[in-house]
């Protein structure tokens, strides 16, 4: 079985401005056990050394045929240049392993020469010799290739090999490429790095095709990230605001042409003529308001607005900026001072509430709000029928409510009232948080979801009774409101302005409370009632 060598691959030079390594030559087999390797002797001419001529080193070369190939050429070192290396290269001797190959190969190779090899010199490289860089093997399991030694100072001349019929012929000085324990000779000359003088070091002088663009020398400005208010920045909120608004104002005027559709036919005009919108009250109904009526409206508006700001105010405070400590509660009863003012204006407000119930009962003008008869029903939905298509309901306050403000009134004096009031006080100091059974009977994760949207409803319905007193007859209805002045005559108040400005005087009061609600003026006032600090 006989092993044949591969094309040697040759890559980067070992030294700045040297040669393509390995040399062109032959490469090792490739399971990296060559056949032996019979080196022919060079026979040097026998010339009397003068005494300054230098002695010559015997040059060692492979047999061409000895488990090698023939050396691949890459590209030329120097523009314009040949293909590197030259033709004319020194052949590698191919170094001999110890190992036994599995199969002999020596015997399958015929000897070019059957003198015995000549001993290779060692030899000191010259002061201008590099050692050479060493890499991966060749051929797997072969030794670091190139072999250890030294790179030359500079190309010369290659030298010839012997023919196959053994017959010596002078070699000319040629740069070797060392084998393992051989070094070029001193005598070598530095020769140009590439055949135009220039050095390999300086980059080729080459026109430029390429230019740096217009955004290469500028740079963007980073722009500030748009504040946000909630999840959306100011002009997404008014981009919804807009779209919003123009589909709530498509989707009314749908619903106003649909209703005014339905009302129009046959049994739209019944309905309207059986149910008008309101029933009659129980006889013996008072007529008109008292004076202590208006006045708790206006302070239930008062305590309304100000509970809202001040529990939206603590739903929404991370870092409240004070505390109250209690006196009989201690440490552990202690509140932000937001907290302790939102309480403050619930007992208030549960206060003013009880006496407006106790009152309203005394009155008699509880048949005012509450549902005497099952007509109110049928007659709610009509007065909503009538208010959707704008062809509103004639009504008089100071005499009766239609059938949809009674069922609103009731609803928000007996139904949302009190559920915003257990909810509070689950919530508030003033629940027992000792009472195991009790607060598992009432748990306070049902208190928050269902205060909140109470909360909200407070807020709906101020809106639709503030847009209706002033869309039916504002100074007959603020007259009837807050200056107990009207008339079973729709139009006797129409004019009149009393009520008018006692609802400006109140606006004042509740804007300077609003302006008013901060820690400054809230701290001297909580002192009263305990320790005021900032944490």
């Amino acid at each position: 079985m006989v092993t044949f060598g591969s094309t040697l691959r040759r890559g980067l030079p070992r030294i700045p401005g040297g040669e393509p390594w390995p040399p062109d030559g032959a490469a090792p087999a490739r399971n990296g056990h060559g056949p032996a390797v019979t080196i022919v002797p060079e026979v040097i001419p026998v010339v009397e050394p003068g005494r300054n001529e230098p002695v010559e080193t015997p040059q060692v070369l492979a047999a061409p045929g000895a488990g090698g190939g023939v050396v691949r050429r890459g590209l030329p070192r120097a523009p314009g240049g040949e293909p590197w290396p030259q033709a004319s290269s020194v052949l590698v001797a191919v170094r001999t392993t110890a190992t036994p190959s599995p199969t002999p190969l020596a015997a399958s190779a015929a000897p070019v020469a059957a003198s015995p090899a000549v001993a290779q010199p060692e030899m000191t490289p010259p002061g201008d010799a590099t050692p050479l860089r060493r890499g991966l093997p060749r051929a797997s399991g072969g030794e670091p290739w190139p072999p250890a030694g030294s790179a030359p100072a500079a190309p010369a001349p290659a030298a010839t090999a012997a023919d196959t019929n053994g017959a010596p012929a002078p070699i000319a000085e040629a740069p070797e490429v060392p084998a393992a324990g051989v070094t070029p000779s001193a005598a070598h000359t530095r020769a140009p790095a590439t055949s135009t003088g220039s050095p390999l070091s300086q980059p080729l002088s080459l026109p430029r095709t390429v230019w740096a663009g217009a955004h290469a020398a500028s740079r963007a400005t980073a722009q500030p990230e748009p504040k946000r208010i909630g999840p959306f920045t100011r002009a997404q909120w008014a981009g919804a605001v807009a779209v919003g608004g123009a589909g709530l104002l498509f989707a009314a005027a749908m619903a106003v042409f649909a209703v005014r559709w339905l009302l129009s036919t046959p049994w739209g005009v019944d309905f309207l003529a059986a149910y008008p919108g309101e029933y009659h009250l129980p006889a013996g109904a008072p007529v008109g308001f008292p004076a202590w009526l208006g006045w708790q409206h206006f302070f239930n508006v008062f305590l309304m607005v100000l509970i809202i700001r001040s529990g939206l105010q603590v739903r929404a405070q991370k870092k409240p900026p004070a505390y109250l400590t209690p006196r009989r509660g201690g440490a552990q009863g202690k509140v932000s001072l937001t907290v302790w003012f939102h309480q403050s204006l619930d007992v208030l407000w549960v206060l003013n509430g009880l006496v407006f119930i106790v009152l309203l009962f005394v009155s008699g003008q509880w048949v005012r709000i509450v549902p005497t008869a099952w007509e109110v029903f049928p007659n709610a939905v009509s007065a909503a029928l009538q208010y959707i298509s704008l062809d509103w309901p004639t009504e008089n306050g100071w005499v009766n409510y239609n059938a949809l403000q009674q069922l609103a009134y009731f609803t928000t004096v007996f139904i949302a009232a009190p559920l915003a009031i257990a909810t509070g006080v689950r919530m508030s100091g003033f629940w027992p948080k000792n009472a195991a059974g009790l607060n598992k009977a009432y748990p306070i994760e049902w208190a928050r979801a269902v205060h909140f949207p109470t909360m909200l409803y407070f807020v709906a319905f101020i809106a639709v009774h503030v847009f209706l007193v002033f869309a039916t007859g504002a100074l007959r209805n603020l007259n009837h409101m807050y200056a107990a002045q009207g008339s079973v005559d729709p139009s006797a108040y129409a004019d009149n302005w009393t009520g008018f400005w006692f609802f400006v005087a109140s606006l004042a009061v509740i804007a300077v409370a609003w302006v008013a609600a901060r820690p400054l003026v809230l701290a001297p006032i909580a002192r009263l009632f305990g320790t005021v600090s900032s944490r």
